[in-house]
């Protein structure tokens, strides 16, 4: 993946490493996954899941998240996409925890709000170490083409259990489902991005009070 100029940051042993990289794979009997992401790169993306609606979604993170992201995806599509969505949930989730290190340095917190044309949504991230989803989305209608709605919870619940992160999801208002999906994958990526900068003030500081996450 192309990426910025790499920085100097920390991997999990506290060793400073050029650039906030990690490569993570999942092979299951439902899916076999390969995601690699860099933290601080310039939002270039190659996805490809089988699923287009999701690849596009993905894009998205990367994006405005400023975050590379390769990831390569195939599953039993021929039953249904949940495994598919879920277990790239999953891999994300661990490839961004890998990256984050011991999360010394960065800010933690982050929210954006987002809006596409009719369509707002608000997320809110805290990398706490501990797993949380709420999720408060009401779409309009069961698909976007053929990709199944109920599978955004899916992915999200994935990220958040293997990410080690709080995350609030909330579509504020829209009529056009993919307006609404588009809004909080969007907000999703830059909450990502203000939550994982790296706070030049307090870079050898865990920023917590019990002085881990």
């Amino acid at each position: 993946m192309k990426s910025s100029k790499p920085t100097k940051s920390r991997t999990s042993r506290g060793k400073a490493v050029s650039g906030r990289r990690a490569e993570v794979s999942r092979q299951t009997k439902e899916t076999q996954i390969t995601v690699a992401v860099n933290l601080d790169g310039r939002g270039v993306s190659r996805i490809d899941t089988g699923l287009p609606f999701l690849d596009h979604m993905l894009e998205q993170v990367a994006r405005h998240g400023l975050i590379d992201i390769a990831l390569e995806a195939k599953g039993d599509l021929h039953i249904d996409a949940h495994h598919t969505v879920e277990d790239i949930g999953i891999t994300l989730g661990q490839a961004i925890a890998k990256a984050a290190g011991d999360r010394k340095g960065i800010r933690r917190y982050g929210h954006a709000y987002v809006p596409l044309d009719e369509a707002l949504s608000r997320v809110v991230i805290d990398f706490s170490g501990r797993p949380g989803l709420e999720y408060h989305v009401d779409f309009p209608r069961s698909r976007v083409g053929e990709f199944d709605v109920d599978l955004v919870h899916e992915f999200f619940q994935g990220f958040c259990n293997h990410a080690l992160t709080t995350l609030h999801v909330d579509c504020l208002r829209g009529k056009n489902a993919h307006h609404n999906a588009e809004t909080i994958f969007k907000a999703f990526g830059r909450a990502l991005r203000m939550a994982l900068e790296i706070d030049a003030r307090a870079a050898d500081i865990i920023p917590s009070t019990k002085g881990s996450l």
